[in-house]
């Protein structure tokens, strides 16, 4: 007999049929449920293998997909289990955390400039609202004293160039 299965379709997140209406852990071969996450092994469009999409409990999306290890008949999935959960949890948090720290260090941006003798900070905070995105520049001195503050556009490019020159102009509107 000839497989001419056509590809399958994107698996869909949103619904998750197969969870128990209660709190009670889910430990099945292709999906395991616990500490805040959900792994499901998917069928990887790209290739004959599997996938595990590991997803943070009320999240539409995906966390982290990644590869998952063939079963012993080279077809089917290795069934998950505590450990192998117990690590995508662990990785998938890991990838979350790092994500939402490089997310915060591009939205707040912060240096420190010498003007006329004076150590100034400069920070840039970026508000990345999808309707009406906005961001404030400002300066404080060594005491933490706010010396100057204005709305500029969220493209607003900060660097050591651009806090010095600021500075220098007595901080007028950049």
């Amino acid at each position: 007999m000839t497989d001419t299965a056509s590809p399958a379709p994107s698996p869909d997140f949103s619904e998750s049929p197969d969870l128990p209406d209660d709190d009670r852990p889910v430990q099945q071969p292709r999906l395991w449920c616990g500490d805040g996450w959900t792994a499901r092994v998917i069928k990887n469009e790209d290739d004959d293998g599997w996938a595990v999409a590991m997803i943070r409990d009320g999240e539409p999306e995906p966390a982290l997909v990644g590869p998952w290890t063939m079963g012993r008949d080279k077809k089917n999935p290795k069934p998950l289990d505590g450990p192998a959960f117990s690590t995508l949890v662990k990785t998938a948090s890991e990838f979350v955390r790092r994500h939402e720290q490089q997310l915060h260090a591009t939205l707040h941006q912060s240096l420190e400039v010498d003007c006329r003798g004076a150590r100034i900070t400069v920070s840039l905070d970026i508000e990345p609202d999808e309707d009406n995105p906005s961001a404030l520049l400002s300066a404080h001195d060594e005491a933490g004293e706010q010396l100057a503050q204005h709305k500029v556009s969220p493209a607003f490019r900060l660097s050591r160039a651009s806090a010095t020159a600021w500075a220098d102009s007595g901080f007028a509107r950049p």
